[in-house]
């Protein structure tokens, strides 16, 4: 199963209100896509490769347009962590800690 924290979560609805204000056809399709791509990860969990700023095994992303989705790998889920746009700096999203 695939979850979503409260804080990809607030990721997603932002990216949305970003595109939505020059289009909502293409937020919705943005967010859809980066939804559908995340549902896969059920399936194929190592899909993504490692983060290379943590170099975990079950630390990993996807990279789609121009965010990385952030995922963990645990026993029972995949955890989506983050939707990080790919030029923000990934030391401010508190996720290079160990």
């Amino acid at each position: 199963m695939v979850r979503w924290s409260k804080p990809s979560t607030h990721d997603l609805k932002q990216i949305y209100e970003f595109i939505a204000k020059d289009s909502t056809y293409y937020a919705q399709r943005v967010v859809a896509t980066i939804v559908d791509k995340s549902d896969k990860l059920d399936i194929f969990p190592y899909m993504g490769r490692i983060v290379p700023e943590r170099n975990e095994d079950r630390i990993r992303e996807l990279l789609i347009y121009s965010y990385r989705i952030i995922y963990q790998i645990n026993l029972d889920n995949i955890e989506i962590l983050a939707l990080i746009h790919s030029k923000k700096d990934f030391s401010a999203t508190g996720f290079n800690e160990s």
